[in-house]
């Protein structure tokens, strides 16, 4: 699959990957090229005899709002759609409501919400992106002989969905299937880096608290992720475990925001064993979610 140069925030394609996330998450348009003879003909046939305007102009909506970084207002939707004022109104409704579709906090603006992409995590394509990012986790694990951890944004918080240990007898993982923090880890702390304001805000929203994590304070977020965002990864003493370097690398979607979070809560030996320092794992991690990202972020 090729993107558009302009799809990346950071201007730079990464490297070709193998998996790719659900059509109706990357709303491409499919193919309107006839097929030859009969076959072509019956299969207009049947699309026209099936057709569900309606739903055909709400799938039109979520497709427009997929390529808007900035979201549209209802006017500049009617006349990209081309389409009655009303009956784009109606189906806005329904979309906010549903959840499909955000109404910006002055209520001009729709963008696209989170749901399809967790709609997503139910769909096997997910299990692509798991099956091309432990080999490489792997290899991080064993070069910088630390565990590592992949997580995406379900309902509020993130859930572990791959976790990959280190070579050596000593180390500290996540489980699988864990949830952890939004606010207060990382990992939590990358994903909301690499948002846009309202779904960064939808969110928080949705926030719920997990066992043990710290208060919420607003204003020191807000200043963390502009920080993030700039660095483009997390280095941070852990606020869950005394002695742990918490290490994380956003994995990018076409658009440049964050669809995953490659995390490595970094362990520092204290015997005669030299492992590879913080700054080599801090390298490896970025190299490694760069490889699995469809828009790279530069790295300084």
């Amino acid at each position: 699959m090729r993107l558009p140069e302009s799809a990346c925030q950071a201007g730079q394609r990464a490297s070709p990957t193998d998996w790719q996330l659900p059509d109706f998450l990357l709303m491409t348009q499919t193919t309107t090229d006839p097929l030859p003879g009969s076959d072509a003909r019956e299969s207009m046939a049947a699309a026209d005899r099936y057709r569900a305007p309606a739903l055909d102009k709400g799938l039109d909506i979520l497709e427009l709002l997929s390529e808007q970084k900035e979201g549209l207002t209802r006017t500049e939707i009617t006349k990209e759609l081309g389409r009655n004022a009303s009956e784009i109104y109606r189906m806005l409704e329904r979309l906010v409501a549903r959840r499909y579709v955000m109404r910006s906090s002055g209520g001009d603006r729709y963008t696209l919400s989170l749901k399809l992409f967790a709609l997503a995590h139910r769909h096997p394509p997910m299990n692509r992106l798991i099956a091309e990012a432990l080999p490489l986790m792997q290899r991080f694990a064993d070069a910088a002989e630390q565990s590592c951890h992949l997580s995406v944004y379900d309902r509020g918080n993130l859930l572990v969905i791959a976790q990959v240990d280190g070579p050596g007898p000593w180390g500290v993982s996540v489980r699988l299937g864990s949830r952890v923090g939004l606010a207060d880890t990382a990992s939590g702390r990358m994903m909301l880096s690499f948002q846009g304001s309202e779904q960064r805000a939808h969110m928080l929203t949705e926030h719920r608290k997990v066992k043990g994590e710290t208060p919420l304070n607003e204003q020191e977020l807000a200043y963390a992720c502009q920080s993030i965002r700039q660095a483009g990864y997390v280095r941070q003493d852990s606020r869950q475990a005394y002695g742990v370097t918490d290490l994380s690398a956003p994995i990018l979607g076409p658009s440049g925001h964050a669809i995953a979070v490659l995390t490595c809560p970094y362990m520092r030996r204290i015997d005669a064993h030299t492992t590879p320092s913080v700054d080599v794992a801090v390298a490896g991690l970025r190299d490694t979610a760069g490889q699995l990202s469809m828009c790279r972020v530069e790295i300084s």
